[in-house]
């Protein structure tokens, strides 16, 4: 489940005959948490100091609206009531599922300030999906916002004993025939007396208690559901703030929130890392409208998968060509100019001097398009493309690339400010023991590591062993103690949005169809899936022409995707010209499929199926 993550640390470096690059005593970081450290009583404590200061925004009707920390504190307390009222207590799960929003993180500090777990779910689950980690996590409680989601939500709830509240943050009117479940919209919540004994609650958990279950997909195509706890969490929030000490921007920073907030990426580095900081939140619209919210909010920090930066990258560049001329000869070169300082090539004179112009008249203008204040681009979720990355950075935008996972929740290592090599994940950050093993594979150990996967202690024993978390990806170690990523053990998709999918899945449901034979989904570091797929006899019998038998197939893979989540689904396919056999290395003696022969056999239609509009 490779994911480069965000950024953190100064570490020094030691390398051993074990390839250990981090001494056996690990640095603590200036603001490592004491052993009583609880995310909700962090965050009330600091409410305390700060009173009416701005903290979360989103845009409702076209106009930006906040939330200042009074405000969320005393909401937060609100919900708190409510929840215990409902009979929720230490240790119950209660699921969140909404679009990012001041309501989520509120539901999330009021869910942990009482004891219980936060079970974040995505929204572009499937009705199936929701149902699944309702049962399997035993939830106690669903909290959604309204529409299609939420009823999806409701007739998952439908499926699960145990559920007896809904809470919908916008109007909803869903009614279940012959349904225990009790609903309450948020307009209850707002009325609701503050709870008076949140403190003696937070006095009562343990840094070790799990405070969020987040589920992942596993190899087999079972969700996984990662325990985290106050203590893993708070490990990466206090890595991460010593790496914004050494960025001068360790507090009051101005965050634009985009990824969601069901994934650890987010919901450390966007929602408990900006409490911890005092810093501003605003939620981003959409993917689509980033461009217009970055000229509205004017943020200082940033984080996203690196889709985003490929799309800011293509925008970019279809304006500069669609101006020409001058323009886009005067851009270029910027570029140009850019990637050799990078490079820490010397320029001469006359290249020095245009550079400096260049500055004013192209580097100073994209960053006022990028809203004027923004000090770093942080890249996380999947690999970043290091052109990608360079551009920005010729363009004068620093960006920073690191690697995680949800189970070391999930910040492993990262670039520094003082020193980025765009094309590795950096050092590990403060705290993170880091070593490859014999075949190459990156263990970790340290405080930011999972407490466990939910009711499977045979899978955890199978990652943890001996305290260290056996990634499943591979990788090297430069002089500098630079961590890059050079495949992964574990047969997982890491699409561009740094969402992980089991291909086996999609593969086992997709072949249930009468029309398909065999079949191999790709998709690694793209935005959707696409697939190889060998015909069965029935559909060649059916078809009359080429064009019939793709037709056929097409509704195969339709009927398929509706019972697969949205990143699941397969957009585009080639049709093989021969079956997988052991006679053209496509199936291993034991039949199962080679993906990366199969992959490099077809990866010139492939890479053109991502190029089709």
């Amino acid at each position: 489940m490779h994911k480069p993550f965000f950024p953190i640390a100064l570490i020094v470096h030691t390398l051993n005959n074990e390839r250990d690059i981090m001494p056996e005593l690990a640095q603590k970081s200036l603001h490592r948490s004491d052993n009583k450290a609880n995310l909700a009583g962090r965050f009330f404590a600091i409410s305390k100091t700060v009173g009416d200061k701005p903290l979360f925004f989103r845009k409702i009707n076209g106009i930006w609206s906040g939330l200042n920390w009074a405000e969320v504190d005393h909401k937060t307390r609100q919900l708190a009531s409510v929840l215990v009222s409902a009979g929720v207590g230490p240790g119950d799960r209660v699921i969140i599922s909404s679009e990012n929003r001041p309501e989520w993180a509120i539901c999330d500090l009021a869910i942990m300030a009482i004891g219980a777990i936060v079970v974040p779910a995505y929204t572009t689950n499937t009705e199936d999906d929701h149902h699944f980690i309702m049962d399997h996590s035993g939830a106690v409680v669903a909290i959604t916002s309204g529409g299609t989601l939420a009823t999806r939500m409701m007739l998952a709830a439908a499926r699960v004993p145990n559920l007896r509240l809904m809470l919908f943050m916008d109007p909803t009117a869903i009614a279940l025939p012959d349904h225990t479940i009790e609903t309450m919209q948020w307009d209850d919540v707002l009325a609701t007396a503050p709870l008076a004994s949140i403190d003696q609650r937070i006095e009562a958990q343990k840094s070790d208690d799990t405070c969020c279950l987040i589920y992942t997909s596993g190899t087999g195509g079972r969700p996984k559901g990662v325990m985290l706890t106050h203590r893993s969490i708070q490990a990466n929030i206090d890595a991460a703030t010593t790496l914004l000490e050494e960025a001068n921007a360790s507090c009051d920073q101005r965050f634009l929130s985009l990824l969601p907030l069901s994934h650890s990426y987010e919901h450390t580095a966007g929602l408990h890392l900006p409490l911890q900081t005092k810093s501003e939140v605003w939620y981003s619209e959409s993917a689509e409208q980033i461009a217009t919210n970055l000229l509205e909010v004017s943020p200082t920090l940033m984080t996203a998968v690196p889709r985003l930066y490929d799309v800011l990258h293509e925008r970019i560049m279809r304006s500069v060509i669609s101006k020409g001329g001058i323009s886009a000869r005067l851009f270029h070169e910027t570029i140009r100019l850019g990637r050799k300082r990078l490079a820490g090539r010397h320029l001469p004179p006359h290249e020095f001097i245009l550079d400096r112009v260049l500055e004013k008249f192209v580097r100073q203008k994209v960053k006022a398009r990028l809203g004027g204040r923004l000090a770093y681009f942080i890249s996380g979720g999947a690999p970043l493309n290091s052109d990608v990355g360079s551009f920005f950075m010729a363009l004068g935008v620093n960006l920073l690339q690191g690697y995680g996972q949800t189970e070391a929740s999930p910040l492993i290592s990262a670039n520094r400010p003082s020193l980025i090599k765009i094309d590795t994940v950096g050092p590990p950050v403060d705290g993170v023991k880091l070593r490859l093993s014999d075949e190459g594979e990156i263990l970790v150990r340290g405080d930011l590591l999972m407490k466990g996967y939910w009711r499977d202690p045979a899978t955890t024993a199978s990652v943890i062993k001996d305290g260290w978390l056996h990634t499943g990806d591979l990788g090297s170690i430069d002089k500098d103690g630079y961590v890059t990523i050079t495949g992964r053990k574990k047969d997982i998709i890491v699409n561009s949005g740094g969402e992980n999918i089991a291909p086996g899945r999609v593969e086992a449901l997709l072949a249930i169809e009468p029309e398909i034979e065999q079949v191999m989904v790709d998709g690694d570091h793209r935005p959707w899936l696409a697939g190889v797929i060998v015909p069965s006899d029935v559909a060649q019998a059916k078809a009359a022409s080429g064009s019939e038998l793709k037709a056929l197939i097409t509704e195969a893979v339709d009927r398929a995707n509706t019972r697969l989540s949205q990143i699941e689904r397969v957009r585009r396919f080639v049709i093989a010209t021969e079956a997988f056999s052991t006679e053209n290395s496509q199936l291993t003696p034991t039949l199962k499929v080679r993906r990366h022969v199969v992959r490099a056999a077809y990866a010139d239609q492939l890479d053109a199926l991502y190029k089709q509009r």
